[in-house]
C-alpha cells in the first residue's frame, strides 16, 4: 500500500474515532439530563462529571449545578464555582450569569461586586438570561470606579479569550 494512501486511512481512522468519541459524549450527557429530569442526582452527577473532566462545557455548568444545588452531592459552593468557572471560561453564557450571582451572593468566593459585574457583562453580551439585570443591579452597589474596572476586566477577558 503506498504511503499516501496509507496516511489517508490513518487520518480517516482518526476522524472516525473522533466522531465516535463526540457521539458518545452527546449520548452519556443525554443520560445525565435524562437522569436530572427523573430526579436521579445521583446518576446525574457521575454522568456528568466524566464529561466535566474531559472539558464538555455543558457538562461542566451542569455540574456546578448539581455542587450549588447539593443535588447528587453535599452543597459545596467552593467547587460549584470551580465548575462554573471552567463553563465560563469557555464562553457559556448561563455559566457566566452563574459565577456572577456567586460572586455577588459570596457563595464559595469572598463578596466581589466588581468581579460579579464582570461576568454578569459577560453574559449579557451573549445574551444570557437575566444578565443585564443583575449587572445593573451589582452596578447599583459599585462606585463608577469599580463598574470602570469591571468592564476593563471584561475587555481584558474578551481580548483574551476571543
Amino acid at each position: 500500500m503506498p504511503l499516501r494512501t496509507a496516511r489517508a486511512i490513518g487520518m480517516f481512522c482518526v476522524a472516525l474515532s473522533i466522531g465516535a468519541t463526540q457521539i458518545a459524549g452527546a449520548a452519556d450527557f443525554d443520560k445525565g439530563l435524562a437522569a436530572l429530569h427523573s430526579g436521579d442526582y445521583a446518576t446525574a452527577f457521575q454522568e456528568f462529571r466524566s464529561l466535566a473532566e474531559q472539558g464538555h462545557t455543558s457538562a461542566q455548568y451542569n455540574l456546578g449545578n448539581r455542587y450549588a444545588n447539593g443535588q447528587g452531592v453535599p452543597q459545596d459552593y467552593a467547587e460549584a464555582v470551580t465548575w462554573y468557572r471552567k463553563a465560563a471560561e469557555q464562553g457559556d453564557a448561563n455559566a457566566q450569569l452563574n459565577l456572577g450571582y456567586m460572586y455577588a451572593k459570596g457563595q464559595g468566593v469572598p463578596q466581589d461586586y466588581v468581579q460579579a459585574h464582570m461576568w454578569f457583562n459577560l453574559s449579557a453580551s451573549q445574551d444570557g438570561k437575566d444578565a443585564a439585570y443583575n449587572r445593573d443591579i451589582a452596578a447599583e452597589r459599585m462606585t463608577n470606579q469599580q463598574i470602570s474596572e469591571s468592564q476593563a476586566l471584561a475587555r481584558k477577558w474578551v481580548a483574551k479569550n476571543r
